[in-house]
């Protein structure tokens, strides 16, 4: 019987604790800590739903659901008596855009359970204290209204403060997080857990081990992202309101972005900031951060920079129609970003999919649909037809799927380019991205 089968039969009920010889619990009688199966029960779920990659142990969510119930029960019982003690984060490396690498950590999949265990605990209590203008992470929150509200909040204030912390989740400081903590949580229960994972200790795959020096969180536990955002709400959202109310700000995680009114402001604000991240034991990456006049029609400054990132997308002049005139002028709005345009032509010319002459065209659009889909669904929010050159591409490479493919065509790329076009319009449900009008050609 397969897992999921098992798991719905079963109802997910963990195994009874033993019993003494009045049959009564030997176990629920000395649980110090409100912690119930249905709660970890629920965590499970939601750990299993968003996947994830094995810990340092090796054991993958398929294999920990082999003996679902006793490892949850496991789990459930460990943190129940305040005995649980995380195993070692798996530090995983992936490359960043600028060639250097960014530190990843993986907790094993019984820490993720009881991580997602406190962090459902304590996220309508933090939720209830966040800020507006925060939109990372969080519950019925999304990447598109972060970038919405800087389209809404760039039509009325010219200038912004592009901000980009160094190392934030390396550089996170324990004991400041703490004391926000401090604020908001009273058990000692929840406390001593949230340290236990802050110290846990960080190994590679060759068994190097080291400790955290009072700082940093791993960028992939299932806490870090609502203690990030505890943090950053006392570092910055609520010093920012309270030292310049008439400004605005939208922060994803620790991706800021501020708006301000003049040049003048901006600088200011921005040295301020800086002053700020030193007080919190951060600082701002000089490189990366910038100042950035929104430059369009009737905003003439004379400012070099006039573009930035955010999310994926790039904000900066471009044309646009106004519909009721009929004419042309330059708005400054977003598409997709160069980096992210480029990042996935580079995956469609690594696949080599114009070199699976053994398999049909239908196998080609199994592959590719769920990436085009998402390509589509986030890219394509604002300003849709920028991503044409991501499909040219594309089909560039099927044009040459399908001259080796077929040999009738006899190496000629016009007439497969033909066959594309025409079966574009017999089947236009074959790709995701007929369905939204891309050209074939």
């Amino acid at each position: 019987m397969g897992v999921e089968r098992r798991a719905e039969v079963i109802q997910l009920k963990l195994p009874l604790p033993p019993l003494d010889n009045r049959g009564r619990s030997r176990t629920t009688e000395t649980k110090s800590i409100p912690i119930t199966q249905e709660m970890v029960i629920a965590a499970y779920k939601r750990v299993k739903k968003n996947k994830g990659a094995a810990g340092i142990d090796g054991e993958t969510l398929e294999k920990f659901e082999e003996k679902l119930s006793d490892n949850l029960y496991v789990v459930w019982n460990r943190l129940s008596s305040g005995s649980y003690r995380p195993t070692s984060v798996l530090e995983v490396e992936i490359p960043k855009d600028d060639g250097r690498k960014r530190k990843l950590g993986i907790p094993i999949v019984r820490d993720r359970i009881a991580q997602q265990v406190i962090k459902d605990y304590l996220e309508n209590r933090f939720e209830a204290i966040f800020s507006e203008s925060s939109y990372g992470y969080r519950p019925l929150r999304s990447t598109h209204q972060a970038i919405a509200q800087v389209r809404r909040n760039e039509r009325e204030f010219q200038w912004v403060i592009d901000m980009d912390i160094s190392s934030f989740f390396d550089k996170m400081s324990h004991e400041l997080l703490m004391k926000a903590v401090e604020r908001h949580v009273e058990e000692k229960w929840v406390k001593m857990y949230l340290i236990r994972w802050l110290e846990a200790p960080i190994e590679d795959r060759k068994g190097g081990k080291r400790y955290r020096m009072g700082e940093g969180t791993p960028q992939g536990g299932v806490i870090s992202p609502l203690l990030a955002n505890l943090f950053l709400h006392y570092a910055f959202d609520k010093w920012l309101g309270k030292m310049y109310p008439k400004l605005r700000f939208v922060r994803y995680a620790d991706d800021i972005i501020v708006h301000c009114s003049t040049q003048q402001e901006a600088e200011e604000v921005l040295k301020a900031i800086k002053e700020r991240m030193a007080e919190c034991r951060l600082e701002l990456n000089e490189k990366k951060t910038k100042i950035v006049y929104c430059k369009k029609t009737r905003r003439n400054a004379d400012y070099k920079t006039v573009q930035f990132d955010f999310l994926g997308f790039s904000f900066q002049p471009r044309p646009a129609m106004n519909k009721e005139e009929g004419r042309m002028f330059l708005g400054f709005d977003c598409a997709i970003s160069k980096k992210n345009e480029k990042k996935i032509i580079d995956e469609i010319r690594k696949s080599d999919f114009h070199r699976w002459t053994n398999s049909d065209i239908y196998r080609i659009a199994e592959n590719f649909n769920p990436k085009i889909s998402s390509w589509i669904d986030h890219f394509g929010k604002y300003r849709k037809h920028e991503l044409q050159w991501i499909f040219c591409v594309f089909h560039q490479r099927l044009n040459k799927w399908v001259v080796k493919r077929y040999k009738r065509f006899k190496g000629s790329h016009k007439k497969a380019g033909r066959w594309i076009r025409d079966l574009a319009k017999r089947q236009p449900d074959l790709f995701v991205h007929w369905q939204h009008g891309f050209e074939t050609a």
